[in-house]
């Protein structure tokens, strides 16, 4: 199943401190899960001066149990940078996929 997942960061002033320190790991995991088709696309979600405040993703995965698997390791969440995360089902046409 695939979903689009909107998240966004918090608005206080340590966000971006919280975002820089889990990017590393952040992207990674993006990395990895993009090699296994988990993950099929994202982007830093930008304010209008350029300044990243959330992300989007949208993701492949067998059920929304295991995408909240996911979530629960995933660094910006555990690095407490997505203060809210919105989660819908979607279908990616397969023009977009297929390789």
């Amino acid at each position: 199943m695939q979903y689009i997942v909107t998240a966004y960061d918090g608005t206080d002033e340590k966000a971006i401190d919280r975002r820089l320190a889990a990017r590393e790991e952040h992207l990674k995991s993006v990395e990895r899960r993009f090699k296994e088709g988990q993950h099929l696309y994202g982007a830093a979600i930008l304010d209008d001066e350029g300044k990243m405040i959330g992300s989007m993703m949208v993701v492949d995965y067998p059920s929304r149990e295991e995408l909240d698997n996911w979530l629960k390791v995933e660094p910006y969440v555990t690095g407490n940078v997505w203060q809210k995360i919105d989660i819908k089902q979607c279908k990616v046409a397969s023009i977009f996929t297929d390789k």
